[in-house]
């Protein structure tokens, strides 16, 4: 089973087939700091208060972690040393900023999801937009830098319909590789880390692991978790992948 965090309803029951698709290609391509998370949960986004724009334009008991560790409160996003790619929805309401969709989308027409704010983003020179009830969006494969707040982009954005990748398989998806976790201990644990962990864009239990994918970790965050609940039980993966 996978979760992704809730959506606020939308008022069209129409679907959108391209964010369907693309949501699936995100979970494949995960792997070992990927972009989505296989299996079974996943908490995407909370409520869009404002997915983003119309008109083109720019725009178990946790033992004490290490005070060099950062506790399950500090929810503030860990930067990227250098570029990285994203492979998501880009979606941009009314006047306000384009965000960066690295969880789930809400399949309605307009789609609905919220993220970052995508920097240095341009309607006019990217293909395959659409453009209904005042919402823009399309699917894109991203280079740019990540500074834990914003993605700024510094390539030029491909359609993920035009975008080849070879996928980087996470090693700890390997049945002759499972994690020490049973699956009602996971699901549990799951549902305690989406009620009190912010930054998680999408979770599943898999293979004896709790893979989680956030923005972007650098071994700071499995760390934690490794501390907190043991190894081999939580397998945090990245939606940012460095560009090598």
């Amino acid at each position: 089973m996978t979760r992704h965090r809730a959506l606020r309803p939308t008022s069209s029951a129409t679907t959108t087939k391209l964010f369907a698709a693309a949501a699936l290609a995100a979970v494949v391509l995960v792997g070992c700091g990927a972009v989505g998370v296989p299996g079974s949960t996943s908490p995407g986004s909370t409520s869009p208060d404002s997915p983003v724009a119309n008109s083109p334009g720019i725009s178990p008991a946790p033992t004490s972690p290490s005070s060099a560790v950062p506790s399950a409160g500090d929810a503030r996003a860990i930067p990227a040393p250098g570029e990285v790619l994203a492979q998501g929805a880009v979606l941009q309401q009314g006047e306000a900023p384009p965000q960066l969709c690295l969880g789930g989308v809400a399949e309605s027409y307009p789609p609905q999801c919220s993220g970052p704010e995508l920097l240095g983003w341009d309607w006019l020179a990217v293909e395959q937009s659409e453009t209904a009830a005042g919402v823009t969006w399309g699917t894109y494969a991203v280079q740019g830098t990540w500074d834990g707040a914003a993605f700024t982009r510094t390539g030029d954005p491909i359609p993920l319909s035009l975008y080849d990748t070879i996928a980087d398989i996470d090693p700890r998806l390997d049945p002759a590789n499972p994690g020490g976790g049973e699956e009602a201990e996971l699901e549990q644990l799951q549902v305690e880390l989406l009620e009190a962990e912010p930054l998680i864009l999408t979770s599943s239990v898999v293979n004896g692991y709790l893979f989680v994918t956030v923005v972007y970790d650098d071994g700071t965050l499995q760390e934690r978790y490794d501390v907190q609940y043991g190894r081999d039980l939580i397998a945090v993966q990245s939606a940012l992948r460095p560009v090598s």
